[in-house]
């Protein structure tokens, strides 16, 4: 039985842990919280996911809430539909990259942004004390939404300055791109093709059905992604692309069939964004903001176009305030998540796309040749490694024991405890999402970054 909540929801194991009583109160509390209007509802296509928000929208109603019933579709839908419509929130009914016997719901606000640990703590007040009530005299009901979601989400990006002012869609669809799409069997099989073939590429569609049976883990990492690879050599593919049940995050295989660092995605994204930065008016110049476990060649790119860059503790919600606080162009997480705030204020892998596509057709017109390969051999390199470990202990112990490993770091306590010397850097912290403790290190070579989470990992009791 695991059942975790934090500011990224709720996510929990099925059958014992998320109940249908469970998920029902959740939804009602959310009733209760949010100011009045219409609720925004999704799902990430795990079959788990069509009970749930069966359950969902029928407590919401019972409410007294009208619902906006999206179905299938990306987390990035839901807040693009919560930010821009008319609707006092919404639910992403999901587990993000956790395995197929976890679901859950992930919250947002009217602005269409995770919530806070200031308005989670108002919704769990009001979720533990039960302060919630049902209607008598009228139950609310659904209201439909005339146009595709996918169809909505895709004129979203092809709308914004960057690519309507600026004849960048023409230039992308001139490439013809073939990509290889691995949407792992979920929301994104639909919304990935369509935003593609919308650049005129010829889309390969590897695990696309959308029918949320996962045909092999769901986590876009380079273990999980050998299909992948295997197809983009198969069909000469430019690049193909996988993303986490929710497509919110974003990873990228190379032509030669070999998975890009997910590091390296918001590193495309900051150095496509920024290329084109003329087209985001007065906000061009704002600071870049990452979270705090995000690879250092960010900065790089960033200072080259004379950007400043701002971290912040691991979490969507940290990162998407920094970026709507300082009116920031781009940002995101070193996990795959690219934001966009010109768009909508959340990670998005349409978006990632859509940057990487760009950048892509661009350097082109310089390099006729230039591949996926070429261009992230051109970034930054450092070598990053992630370590886990499943732990219940003391954090406090853990990360005094770490810092008295490396007497002479720039110490960071914002989030758990980054270590920062030269050209390298570590950050331990506990994971939002799982009961475990994260152990990340970068350095200069693979040798240098494994050598400093060996070293760190060996303090965890």
């Amino acid at each position: 039985m695991s059942f975790i909540r934090s500011i990224s929801g709720v996510r929990a194991t099925l059958g014992d842990a998320l109940t249908p009583i469970i998920v029902a109160e959740y939804a009602a509390a959310f009733a209760a919280y949010l100011p009045p209007g219409i609720v925004a509802v999704g799902r990430d296509g795990r079959p788990s996911g069509e009970w749930i928000e069966q359950i969902v929208s029928a407590t919401l109603s019972s409410c007294g809430r009208d619902i906006l019933e999206l179905g299938v579709v990306p987390t990035p839908t839901v807040q693009l539909f919560s930010e821009h419509q008319a609707v006092a929130g919404g639910i992403s009914i999901t587990a993000s990259h956790n395995p197929a016997e976890w679901n859950g719901m992930k919250f947002l606000n009217g602005e269409g942004v995770f919530l806070n640990a200031e308005e989670n703590k108002a919704f769990w007040k009001i979720l533990d004390s039960r302060a919630f009530s049902f209607v008598r005299e009228q139950h609310g009901g659904s209201v439909t939404f005339h146009q595709n979601p996918a169809s909505h989400h895709t004129e979203s990006i092809m709308l914004l300055p960057l690519f309507s002012n600026s004849g960048n869609v023409e230039l992308v669809r001139k490439q013809k791109f073939r990509v290889v799409v691995d949407a792992v069997n979920s929301s994104g099989s639909n919304f990935l093709p369509y935003l593609l073939k919308s650049f005129e590429c010829e889309v390969i569609p590897l695990y696309c059905d959308g029918s949320g049976n996962f045909p092999h883990l769901p986590e876009p990492i380079p273990a999980h992604l050998g299909d992948l690879a295997k197809a983009v050599v198969e069909h000469h593919a430019d690049f193909g692309i996988a993303v986490d049940p929710d497509a919110d995050r974003l990873v990228l295989v190379d032509e030669r069939g070999q998975v890009v660092m997910e590091e390296n995605t918001i590193v495309l994204a900051t150095l496509s964004a920024l290329r084109n930065k003329q087209f985001f008016g007065e906000k061009a110049d704002a600071p870049v903001v990452v979270n705090l476990s995000t690879t250092q060649a960010v900065d790089d790119v960033a200072a080259k176009y004379g950007v400043k860059t701002v971290r912040t503790p691991v979490g969507e919600i940290n990162v998407v305030r920094k970026m709507l606080e300082l009116g920031s162009i781009i940002g995101g997480e070193g996990s795959g998540g690219v934001i966009l705030p010109a768009c909508h204020a959340g990670r998005d892998s349409m978006v990632g796309t859509a940057l990487v596509l760009l950048l892509l057709a661009q350097v082109r017109q310089e390099r006729p040749k230039m591949t996926l390969s070429n261009a992230v051999a051109a970034l930054p390199h450092y070598a990053m490694v992630k370590r886990k470990k499943e732990f219940s202990g003391d954090t406090k112990k853990v990360f005094k024991a770490a810092q008295k490993l490396f007497p002479e770091a720039e110490v960071n306590t914002d989030d758990g405890l980054r270590l920062s010397f030269g050209t390298g850097w570590l950050h331990l912290r506990t994971s939002n999402t799982e009961p475990i403790i994260r152990v990340i290190a970068e350095a200069a070579t693979e040798e240098e970054a494994e050598a400093l989470a060996k070293k760190c990992m060996e303090v965890i009791a």
